[in-house]
């Protein structure tokens, strides 16, 4: 990555406003997952060292993917997972809860059925799609023009946060059950609202209703208390 003597910027200073992309996650050593903390929090890499301190850019998009367990079948619907007792757990562990907060999004992919790969119904088309984000983009573009450095609801400040992603009392109501019964933390309050107003500006919705509200907290499955079981 760098010498002590010339500092060069590494694999995440090289995805600055791109994609940083991590296939099996847990098996990266879990101090080198911790290095990513900061920047993924403030868009920037320090390097510090007796005579000089460097800050590299690095406002990139992490995408990581990882299997649930050790053998892959982990809550898998037909087949049995077959690690032993505390196995998942310990694999999952790899990836620590502060790291999983800085993540918006947490996906669970599950096995397509034969019945789902062989339907007629017809799915939303790339290019509906890409129009539909394009002109989301555009919107966000508009709400932070008055802000060099901000571009996208990502990029919100947590004090912006609070003025941009208002929600009534139902939503206030529902977003306070979910912190409570899942365990989130404030970061994570912070990033659901931010999802929250992504989904809506894909919808085309001036406010954040709470059905977009409850898609948000269904994304945040993996840094909840106990989440793998």
């Amino acid at each position: 990555m760098c010498d002590f003597t010339n500092p060069q910027p590494g694999e995440i200073s090289l995805a600055h406003n791109g994609v940083l992309f991590l296939d099996e996650l847990p098996e990266f050593k879990r101090t080198v997952l911790e290095v990513m903390r900061q920047p993924l929090e403030e868009r920037r890499v320090t390097i510090s060292r007796a005579k000089l301190s460097i800050d590299f850019p690095a406002n990139f998009m992490l995408i990581a993917s990882m299997n649930p367990c050790p053998c892959g079948y982990y809550n898998h619907p037909e087949k049995e997972c077959v690690c032993g007792p505390g196995v998942v757990q310990r694999y999952l562990n790899k990836v620590s809860g502060p790291l999983l907060d800085r993540i918006d999004l947490h996906v669970e992919v599950t096995p397509v059925t034969f019945d789902q790969m062989t339907e007629t119904r017809r799915s939303e088309n790339s290019q509906d799609i890409q129009l539909r984000v394009e002109k989301a983009r555009k919107q966000q573009a508009a709400r932070f023009h008055e802000f060099s450095d901000i571009h996208s609801n990502a990029m919100m400040p947590s004090q912006m946060v609070k003025d941009i992603c208002r929600i009534d009392q139902a939503g206030l109501s529902l977003l306070k059950t979910a912190m409570e019964r899942l365990g989130l933390s404030a970061r994570a309050y912070d990033r659901i609202l931010k999802v929250a107003r992504t989904i809506a500006d894909l919808a085309g919705a001036e406010e954040i209703r709470i059905e977009h509200l409850a898609e948000a907290i269904q994304y945040r499955s993996l840094d909840r208390e106990g989440w793998a079981g």
